[in-house]
């Protein structure tokens, strides 16, 4: 009988993305197997474009909330499914709470708030050895912990090629000229976002070189793309006009994509878009773009990565001394 497997997913749009490395990793070594995901509601869209993934569960409790009663009605709700092991991705106790109610017999995770019982497969976490946030989540689906950082597949997030047909007519879209993507949010906090000055250099520049510029990202970040786009009528804003699962479809038109370190950087990667990847205040030594389609600027400046959502030192030149010339350099090259 095929092995059933849960894995308690993360929060944020970046590290979902990357966990498809770790189903593709289950499914390597256990080729029947049946995945679900218990994740947020919002990410379900994208893991349904997880080809390795049976279903998506929708996580019950809000960002701050600790909703005990919710999670016990959803672990015994679970335990129709005799789910054989359960993986929990998130270090959080009430992360591992909801397996423990389904009487998943095999549930791992990492060591972490006080979750001795919960977490009957406790994993060490070697974070000289796990460098990496995927290597991380990939290390779990092992039988037991690795030597070494373990081979990482990259994720890969399947293109719905109707729906792309239905946004190119229904967002007045066209591929006359070649597409260039800005992502130009960074949910986490400026420190992590080139500036959007920049991003309106870059943007004008890019259509006088003959390509045309879609801007990508929430309903947040709408006047923020319309201040990059600045009337230009070869540059779109399509910030908030579309559905995070959109993008992937999007995405896969375009033949470069510029981004800061973010969530829509990873679901760029992952469907196949080449890069342009800007970091900041965090590092690609532990969220790198997995795809080798990536062009990565990072000054390694003696104060960085600070991982701070602003600049303690109020300058921010880790950002602004990467120049518009050598990003318009790379975006344009063949």
């Amino acid at each position: 009988m095929a092995q059933k497997i849960l894995v308690v997913g993360p929060s944020w749009v970046g590290d979902m993305v990357m966990a498809q490395s770790l189903f593709i990793t289950l499914r390597r070594q256990a080729p029947d197997c049946l995945i679900d995901v218990l994740a947020p509601g919002w990410s379900l869209p994208l893991i349904a474009r997880m080809p390795e993934v049976r279903r998506g569960i929708e996580w019950p409790v809000a960002h701050g909330e600790f909703g005990l009663g919710k999670l016990r009605r959803l672990g015994l709700a679970l335990r129709a499914e005799h789910y054989d092991r359960a993986i929990v991705l998130p270090r959080k106790l009430k992360a591992a709470l909801a397996p423990w109610f389904a009487r998943i017999p095999r549930r791992t995770g990492y060591r972490g708030e006080l979750r001795f019982g919960l977490i009957n497969d406790p994993r060490p976490l070697d974070t000289a050895r796990l460098r990496q946030t995927v290597q991380r989540f990939v290390a779990l689906g092992l039988e037991r912990p690795p030597a070494a950082a373990p081979d990482i597949p990259p994720p890969r997030l399947r293109v719905d090629e109707d729906n792309r047909a239905r946004l190119l007519r229904e967002l007045g879209l066209d591929l006359g000229r070649p597409v260039v993507a800005l992502m130009p949010g960074a949910e986490y906090g400026p420190a992590k976002q080139w500036p959007p000055a920049y991003f309106a250099q870059l943007a004008a520049r890019l259509v006088a070189a003959g390509r045309q510029v879609w801007i990508l990202g929430s309903a947040k970040e709408a006047a923020l793309g319309d201040s990059i786009r600045a009337g230009n009528e070869r540059v779109m804003n399509l910030c908030g006009r579309t559905r995070l699962a959109d993008t992937v479809d999007l995405l896969s038109l375009c033949v470069r994509a510029v981004t800061n370190d973010s969530g829509l950087m990873h679901v760029a990667a992952a469907a196949g878009t080449p890069l342009v990847a800007i970091y900041g205040s965090s590092t690609p030594d532990y969220t790198p773009p997995l795809t080798p389609a990536a062009d990565v600027l990072y000054l390694r400046l003696d104060c960085s990565p600070c991982f701070e959502r602003t600049c303690p030192l109020g300058h921010y030149h880790c950002l602004r001394r990467i120049g518009v010339d050598r990003v318009l350099q790379l975006a344009t090259r063949d």
